[in-house]
């Protein structure tokens, strides 16, 4: 299948390479091009514009930071509407905002283009491992059509309804990795703080009913000091605040998802250091 990829940065490289060791055709994008040199070295074939990736698809993957980075992936002039072919398909990675999802299926359905929102979870080492859990919101049969190449990069695949269904489910996940990422942040300081082995007490508590995700992957990171971005903290910062509005717009009131929002800002926008990975906000402690 000719396939399109607009946005190679840490997780949309590592699916991109999964998609070219599946055997599929891929054309690529990014704004910095020098991002795409490993895939095209791979087989890859270098785009110059969305539109172009389009122009050569049958199916397109976008992934980019913003909501307003989605929007001008596919609205702008040299866009993937302005150039993705009627009954072609797009399929929206980005973690973004539920309204949005629905605008872009809406404006695809009045095109002849079938659209999903898909956001996935896992991080960089689920990206380089296929191993993603990706939430898919949108038509079940364009799910249906496109569900054998979502099993090619990811393990949990699931369909959850309408278009913004998969992003709604995406904030439910971010509203839990808050409170594991806090909750790893504050136990290892108080570990230190009162004299433990930090790396045992995480080897201890890990075996636990404690065990999660976010302790297996990132307890080790910070210990060794290393926060590189798996997931960019200013993207984490992005997606608290959508879940905050959502919730808002639905009545309900998250007051730990609040707290986490707070830290994760203070870290992004008084410490300056959103561009390390969500682990990175024991940086911000004081």
């Amino acid at each position: 299948m000719q396939i399109g990829f607009i946005g190679t940065g840490v997780m949309g490289n590592a699916i991109s390479q999964n998609l070219i060791k599946a055997g599929h055709n891929l054309t690529v994008y990014n704004r910095t091009k020098a991002k795409t040199d490993n895939l095209v070295a791979l087989g890859a074939k270098w785009a110059a514009s969305p539109k172009e990736v389009a122009t050569r698809s049958d199916l397109v993957f976008t992934m980019v930071g913003m909501p307003s980075d989605v929007e001008n992936v596919y609205f702008s002039d040299d866009g993937v509407f302005a150039g993705l072919a009627t009954g072609k398909i797009a399929v929206d990675l980005t973690t973004s905002k539920p309204k949005l999802a629905a605008k872009l299926y809406a404006a695809g359905k009045k095109l002849g283009i079938e659209v999903l929102d898909a956001p996935v979870s896992g991080g960089d080492v689920g990206a380089k491992n296929a191993t993603l859990t990706i939430m898919v919101g949108g038509a079940e049969a364009t799910f249906t059509k496109v569900e054998p190449i979502f099993n090619q990069i990811g393990q949990a695949v699931n369909y959850f309804g309408p278009a913004g269904s998969g992003q709604h489910t995406k904030m439910a996940n971010q509203i839990m990795i808050a409170g594991t990422m806090t909750g790893l942040t504050e136990m290892l300081l108080y570990a230190k703080k009162a004299g433990l082995d930090p790396k045992k007490v995480l080897e201890t508590v890990s075996k636990g009913s404690a065990a999660n995700w976010s302790l297996s992957n990132y307890g080790p990171r910070i210990l060794a000091g290393d926060f590189k971005p798996g997931f960019f903290s200013h993207h984490f910062l992005k997606d608290l605040r959508i879940a905050l509005e959502e919730a808002k717009a639905m009545n309900l009131d998250l007051p730990a998802t609040k707290e986490a929002k707070r830290l994760y800002q203070v870290m992004v926008d008084d410490c300056k250091l959103g561009d390390q990975g969500t682990q990175g906000l024991i940086n911000s402690y004081n």
